[in-house]
């Protein structure tokens, strides 16, 4: 089934039955929450019986609870949009700031769960023995790169992050074998954001790859971090892919930590003792 199963819900109310109905105001009232929740604990809160949700969802065209669940799970996935297509304007600030949330936290798991631990692992190895580290990222993940640099140049390694396309591909240029170059990118389709990391491909230096799996940034990579979030950034703000790419940097960054061990914690102490003086007392 394609019709995205909010609107279609919506829809079909003025012709469900008046338990269905109750059903479908609950799905529709708490879509994350449903989400969720096994068929038992929805029938419970809408006061109806468990055949009574079954038949819903066969009306949706799905097999049944499970099908119809992962179905309300995808649709929570797709964004916050400038202006929420979902949000009533009588649901006020509690829904907005819960849809939100609920959004961010949905798709931050589902990336977790599809992240591969040994390209995890192969990524950290490569930043931890990298000569000098470049972070490449074009408009919104240009953001990414800059905190990846402010957090990796604290353990003391030769760190710079590039936004410019420009000075990507003069930097590119200059990479080899003993570097790495983190490229991330939310479609990894940028064509400047590509040449570039073709460029320090061709010198041999390898690539770790921040972004959706079958794009053509991933097909350059070296390890691949694959990021989907399904996220239509035509009608929506991207948010849901800076915060999972802001993720995956932590990730990395705690990685190099644990394998420097004490150098990483002598560093970071001095760094942090540079800036008591900068903090208001009290």
């Amino acid at each position: 089934m394609n019709t995205p199963i909010l609107p279609e819900l919506r829809n079909r109310l003025p012709h469900l039955s008046r338990a269905a109905t109750r059903v479908a105001r609950l799905i529709l009232a708490r879509p994350g929450d449903a989400s969720r929740m096994a068929i038992g604990d929805v029938a419970q809160a809408a006061e109806v019986s468990e055949p009574t949700v079954i038949r819903l969802c066969r009306t949706l065209g799905y097999a049944g609870w499970p099908d119809l669940k992962v179905q309300l799970a995808a649709s929570q996935l797709s964004g916050v949009p400038y202006v929420h297509s979902t949000l009533q304007p009588d649901e006020g600030i509690p829904a907005l700031a819960g849809k939100v949330f609920d959004n961010a936290v949905s798709a931050l798991l589902r990336i977790r769960d599809g992240l591969d631990p040994d390209q995890i692992e192969a990524a950290i190895d490569r930043l931890t023995t990298a000569r000098r580290i470049e972070f490449y990222g074009i408009g919104n993940s240009g953001i990414v790169a800059t905190d990846a640099q402010h957090k990796f140049f604290r353990f003391d390694l030769a760190v710079v992050a590039y936004a410019d396309s420009h000075t990507q591909s003069m930097a590119a240029s200059l990479l080899g074998p003993r570097d790495a170059l983190v490229a991330i990118s939310h479609s990894g389709r940028s064509r400047e954001l590509l040449d570039a990391v073709a460029l320090a491909r061709d010198n041999g230096c390898p690539i770790i790859a921040i972004t959706a799996s079958g794009s053509p940034l991933a097909a350059l990579a070296t390890i691949l971090l694959q990021a989907d979030t399904q996220e239509d950034t035509e009608l929506y703000s991207p948010m849901i892919s800076r915060l999972a790419h802001l993720t995956i940097i932590d990730v990395l960054a705690l990685g190099v930590a644990l394998r420097r061990g004490d150098q990483a914690s002598q560093v970071l102490a001095r760094t942090k003792q540079s800036l008591k003086n900068k903090r208001h007392p009290g």
